[in-house]
């Protein structure tokens, strides 16, 4: 491939970085419209990775646990989806849904964040500060413990919450560095 292609293939990335998704007819529906989509595709992409990396360490007779051959509790190993081995079908199924909640999760977090820092900006009068990121993520990471669990307790919504508005902020903090 020559120079120009290249050129061609980093600008179309580029521009789509930059370019909305959606007009649904209000900047915050767009952002989020937009974060949404974009983080679901990740985390269906993650949730394929991670599958193929497990069918592939199972498949060579490995120990995921520790990447070295198989150990004598080869029985034990845990599946991060138990229930993809059995019958090709319903393993299907089962990775088809378990890819399609991780994207649906992936999806929220980020048009949730996308949401609240957008509507932070315009309630602060523009400033888009850490405090923004902090809040944000905040938010963001107690609503996720909230429904990722049917048991959650209160420490797990507070801890998650933490982790998010420090993930959150130091992303915002280092943003200006690099």
């Amino acid at each position: 491939m020559d120079k120009s292609g290249g050129r061609k293939v980093m600008d179309e990335i580029r521009s789509f970085e930059k370019a909305n998704l959606f007009d649904l007819g209000h900047p915050l529906l767009n952002r989020i419209a937009d974060s949404f989509v974009k983080a679901a595709g990740v985390g269906a992409l993650q949730a394929v990775s991670r599958e193929a990396y497990f069918t592939v360490v199972d498949g060579a007779g490995f120990d995921a646990s520790n990447m070295g051959p198989p150990s004598e509790n080869a029985g034990s190993k845990k599946h991060r989806f138990p229930n993809l081995r059995g019958e090709r079908s319903k393993s299907l199924d089962a990775f088809v849904k378990n890819t399609g909640k991780e994207s649906l999760q992936w999806g929220l977090a980020a048009g949730l964040y996308s949401g609240i820092t957008y509507s932070m900006k315009e309630t602060r009068g523009g400033a888009h500060d850490w405090r923004n990121s902090a809040m944000a993520g905040a938010l963001t990471g107690a609503a996720m413990a909230m429904t990722t669990s049917e048991r959650t307790s209160h420490e797990q919504v507070v801890q998650s919450a933490l982790t998010g508005a420090a993930i959150s902020t130091a992303a915002n903090l280092l943003s200006s560095v690099f």
